[in-house]
């Protein structure tokens, strides 16, 4: 199959490295196409722009962007404006693919209160970023309903992985901080997050419109911050305020995507941050 990656940063040049190790032809659209490994054709594009032509035998599209800032403006131009520019130049070219796969976030559910969110939860987004993605998903699927293409929102967690160290990097500064109150992080190593979407994409089973992308363990922040910190024979951090804002408490559940046969290389942080620390991957640039 021909497969386009439309954003290929670090996860979108990770989902192309696996479709192209499956036997399918991939192309990669991103502003500097020259970073992109010799397996991904890669097509000079700014996704917040009209597109250039697209291979017309497309089957599969990932919409994976990153906004450049923390911005409402970013987000907007990243996400809202990135999936109308690809479906415009699918449209343009009369291409209907079989699936869209649009990376979203679990930043469009509100704080729960440390209950377990689901894809049947509402998504009730308190922030301009979890607002912007809830736009850029109804987009997508009110732009393909009645068509042939099957739309699907994955909301993945935080990603972290290699070269994703903020957190090793605040606990060896000293920086980190455990917070007052308690909260859960749902997460899921970049392998895992690629590896989710190509099944997705590949499965022979109807794919639901949405599925969560995140491990196995909804952890408390707290024992994060302590395994790091035990991992490098460091000081437990302090207890305090929390630095990030606020991020909110919400415990995550992968159970629908778990149905469908996927199986994780790394169900916990423990796991997934142990490879870092040991050194395996790399970040793509």
């Amino acid at each position: 199959m021909t497969v386009l990656i439309a954003g290929c940063g670090d996860l979108g040049t990770e989902v192309g490295l696996r479709f192209a190790a499956a036997g399918h032809r991939v192309v990669g659209l991103r502003r500097s196409p020259e970073k992109l490994p010799p397996e991904i054709q890669g097509v000079r594009a700014d996704l917040s722009k009209p597109l250039p032509e697209l291979p017309t035998d497309v089957d599969i599209v990932v919409v994976a962007v990153a906004a450049d800032t923390s911005t409402e403006e970013a987000y907007r131009a990243a996400y809202v404006n990135g999936v109308k520019n690809v479906l415009d130049a699918l449209e343009r070219q009369s291409i209907e693919p079989r699936r869209i796969l649009f990376v979203s976030s679990t930043a469009v559910y509100k704080d729960s209160g440390g209950a377990v969110v689901d894809e049947s939860t509402p998504t009730e987004p308190t922030r301009f970023s979890g607002q912007v993605l809830l736009e850029a998903e109804d987009l997508l699927f009110a732009r393909t309903v009645g068509s042939s293409t099957q739309a699907i929102s994955v909301r993945l967690g935080g990603i972290y992985g290699p070269g994703r160290t903020r957190l090793i990097d605040q606990v060896r500064t000293g920086k980190a901080v455990i917070p007052a109150q308690p909260k859960h992080t749902n997460r899921i190593h970049r392998d895992d997050a690629a590896a989710m979407i190509v099944h997705l994409a590949l499965m022979e089973q109807q794919p639901q419109a949405v599925y969560l992308g995140v491990d196995d363990d909804p952890a408390e922040y707290g024992d994060v911050l302590r395994f790091l910190a035990g991992e490098l024979q460091l000081p437990e951090p302090p207890v305090g305020p929390a630095s990030d804002g606020g991020a909110g408490d919400k415990r995550c559940s992968n159970r629908r995507l778990k149905t469908t046969g996927f199986t994780f290389t790394y169900p916990s942080y423990k796991e997934g941050y142990l490879a870092v620390l040991a050194g395996e991957g790399v970040r793509h640039p």
